[in-house]
């Protein structure tokens, strides 16, 4: 495929098609992610057909998740309004077209803190758990003017009874507030030991945890012995 001529998307999708595996696809939907693409694959294609704004939209347009993650990586983030991104997270079946189109695209957007507040009370909880993975971005990166208190508040009351991705994210937000903020240490640990959201999650030998005490203990360890 040369990136220089025009492509066209029954071609992207031939590509696609002939990259399919059904192991990987096998081992994805597992996940609840519909696709057979080798992402290291995906990520080479992606790279030879550059930025294509245009294809991009196409690409989305498709309801393929394999050519949604492609589009996800050719496409100009600052490029779409905030109600485009916002129709395109409530398009998003699969749990990593969600996480890429947040963390590739949205957090690139200048409508990010916009669509944070928008999403974050959502009342459909995969739209909350992108709300929420822009929170626990901003109380890491940018935690002025968020009440972090109010936070573990929700996350104290919601986070146990939450539907999977939104717990997931929650739990991120947890962990995050107690690794990043040490005044709220010590009841993000509390919080996180009586509500013991993860405490069984399957970690594999050398990754830590998502159990959130032994999440932020150890990444406090590590940050202490730097």
């Amino acid at each position: 495929m040369n990136p220089t001529a025009q492509t066209s998307v029954p071609d992207v999708l031939a590509e696609l098609a002939a990259l399919e595996d059904p192991r990987t696809r096998e081992v994805n939907e597992r996940r609840g992610d519909d696709h057979g693409v080798n992402l290291g694959k995906l990520r080479a294609l992606a790279k030879r057909l550059r930025t294509q704004q245009d294809l991009a939209r196409e690409l989305w347009a498709t309801d393929d998740t394999a050519a949604r993650l492609l589009a996800l990586l050719i496409c100009r983030p600052k490029a779409f309004e905030a109600d485009e991104l916002d129709a395109m997270l409530r398009q998003a079946r699969s749990p990593k077209v969600q996480d890429w189109l947040v963390n590739y695209v949205v957090k690139k957007s200048p409508h990010v803190e916009a669509l944070r507040q928008a999403w974050f009370a959502d009342p459909d909880p995969v739209v909350a758990s992108a709300g929420w993975a822009l929170t626990t971005d901003r109380v890491a990166k940018k935690p002025a003017g968020l009440d972090l208190p109010g936070l573990l508040d929700v996350i104290e009351a919601d986070m146990r009874e939450a539907p999977d991705r939104l717990q997931w994210a929650m739990n991120h937000c947890l962990a995050q507030i107690g690794i990043e903020h040490p005044d709220q240490r010590a009841r993000a640990l509390d919080i996180g030991e009586r509500l013991k959201v993860l405490e069984d999650y399957p970690t594999a030998p050398g990754c830590t945890s998502p159990y959130a005490p032994i999440w932020i203990t150890e990444m406090v360890r590590r940050q202490t012995a730097r």
